[in-house]
Parts: structure tokens; C-alpha cells; sequence
């Protein structure tokens, strides 16, 4: 995976090549987690797509987050797979599905985050667009408690009740588990309940999207840089998706000239026939500070 900080204020502008291959077509969102909510909105203005959701498909076959079913693919294969499975049952051509992960941050080891991957899979134009969006905007979280106060200590911490909880008997444990928590009440019941029977549980965070405002803000953004990748078209043969695939490093430091590790220019790449660009300088900066350089800051 390319480790580079993509442009932000994306701002997202329908082109015509865009428009005609996907205006009025149907495009499912595979979820059941009402993920739907930021996404169809995005798609529906910017592609002219009729976005729907197959009820029937359970999205969980392929791994939940509470560890009953293990997901066995990593994020992007699952994703695809998830999309076109659901694809395939509800016999469409067009289709989106995100895939999220929790964790500590892959450069900031300190902080939790939120890695999102949506994938956009058009099987009539044999075309896969692939975005990701990684981001320390999250209440990701969990606590072993022995009592009422160290539960209410941390669902004040991790912004209860607009986002959900779990409790468990463990956090290895998996066939005891109340989820979907979002009021006190229910909080408190279903600590009393695990709590005669253990002395010891585990509350978590729901990072299940319609528990969890938070995600579906990193799913909204995550959305946001699909439509503008999918708006962007290649040069040269104008198919959909040409975008970033490669960060060349070497940015000169602004006091010694020495190259820095800091993004130079970046690697744009068609899909379809290979054309390649180069963007430089995408930062708009041509030195770099010498507090990030390895000889003036070793």
C-alpha cells in the first residue's frame, strides 16, 4: 500500500465521461449496516446512479468485529469479495462496498485509527476503483471493568450515548455478547446481567457504522475521494479511475539541499491502457523545512 498524504479540500466535478457511463444505471451498496446513508447521496448527485441495498445480503458472512466470525481476506480483498457477491445476487453490473479496520495508527503508534477502503466495481466496463481513507477520528476503544462506575468513566470517554457500546464477559470471549448499546438504561441492564455471572467483562466500542457517528464520517470522506477518482479520467484514453499509485520522495531541503523524505512529486497511472503522469511538487511546496531534514535535524 502506497503510504503518501493525499490532497485535501477535494472538490468533486462530474466530467462527461463519467456522466455517460453511469447515469441512470443501479448500483448497489453492500451493507446492512446503513452505510448507504453517506454514500448514495454522493454517488446519486455526482454519477446519476440509482443507488439501492439488498436486505438479503449479510455482509457479516465475511467476518464482524466482534471476532464471532474471523475475516479471513485482507481489507481490499474483502471488500471485492463482498461486493461482488452481493453484485452477483442481486444480478447487477454496478457496485460499492467498504471494508473498515481498528487499530493503532501505521506511522502515529500512539493514536488509534480508522483505516477505510471503498471499492466501486463496474462489471460492463470491466472497471475497479479503489480508495482509501485513513484517519485518527475515531472513539475506537475497549476496557476490562469490575464495576458501574468504571463502565459509566468510560462511555463518557468514548462519547456514549451517540455512539453504541458492547459488553462481553472477555475480550477474547465470543459467545456471550450484547451489542447495539445506545441509551443508559440498556447499558445498565446488560452490565448487571454479565455482571452476576462474572465478576470481570469487557466493554468495547461498536464500530459497526450505524453505531458509530464517527465512522460513517470517515465513510462519508472515504466516499468524497472515490467520486472524485472516478471523475477522473485519463488523458489519454478518458476511462474513469486515473489516479494516484506511486509517491516519489526526495523533497530538497530549503538550508542544504540534501534530498528530505518528504513527497517530491506523485504517480498518476491509468488502469485501462497505462498511461502514466507525473504531478510535481503536489504539496505546492519546492523546499522542504530543515526540521524534517536527516542532516540539519538528525
Amino acid at each position: 500500500m502506497i503510504d503518501y498524504k493525499e490532497p485535501q479540500n477535494i472538490i468533486i466535478t462530474p466530467n462527461y465521461m463519467s456522466t455517460l457511463l453511469f447515469t441512470n444505471r443501479r448500483l448497489l451498496i453492500a451493507t446492512k449496516h446503513e452505510k448507504e446513508k453517506v454514500i448514495a447521496p454522493l454517488l446519486e448527485k455526482s454519477l446519476g446512479v440509482i443507488c439501492f441495498v439488498n436486505e438479503n445480503f449479510d455482509t457479516d458472512l465475511l467476518g464482524t468485529f466482534t471476532g464471532e466470525i474471523e475475516r479471513e481476506l485482507d481489507p481490499i480483498a474483502t471488500a471485492r469479495q463482498k461486493c461482488l457477491l452481493a453484485m452477483k445476487l442481486s444480478n447487477c453490473d454496478l457496485g460499492v462496498a467498504s471494508e473498515g479496520s481498528f487499530g493503532s495508527h501505521p506511522s502515529i503508534f500512539i493514536a488509534s485509527a480508522d483505516d477505510e477502503f471503498l471499492i466501486f466495481i463496474d462489471t460492463k466496463n470491466n472497471l475497479e476503483i479503489i480508495v482509501r481513507e485513513l484517519s485518527m477520528e475515531t472513539n475506537f476503544n475497549g476496557s476490562e471493568i469490575t464495576n458501574e462506575q468504571e463502565l459509566l468513566d468510560f462511555a463518557e470517554l468514548v462519547q456514549f450515548p451517540s455512539h453504541g457500546l458492547i459488553l462481553r464477559k472477555s475480550k477474547s470471549e465470543n459467545s456471550t455478547i450484547i451489542k447495539g448499546i445506545t441509551n443508559l438504561k440498556d447499558l445498565k441492564n446488560a452490565f448487571h446481567l454479565l455482571h452476576e455471572k462474572f465478576n470481570q467483562i469487557y466493554v468495547e466500542t461498536d464500530m459497526r457504522a450505524m453505531y458509530n457517528p464517527s465512522r460513517m464520517t470517515v465513510i462519508q470522506n472515504a466516499t468524497k475521494k472515490l467520486v472524485a477518482k472516478i471523475n477522473s479520467c485519463c488523458p489519454q484514453c478518458t476511462i474513469p479511475g486515473f489516479g494516484i499509485t506511486d509517491a516519489k520522495r526526495g523533497l530538497k531541503c530549503s538550508l542544504c539541499g540534501s534530498a528530505t523524505n518528504s513527497t517530491l512529486s506523485f504517480i498518476y497511472t491509468c488502469q485501462d491502457c497505462q498511461y502514466t503522469k507525473e504531478e510535481m511538487h503536489p504539496h505546492k511546496k519546492t523546499t522542504e523545512d530543515p526540521m524534517y531534514c536527516d542532516y540539519c535535524n538528525p
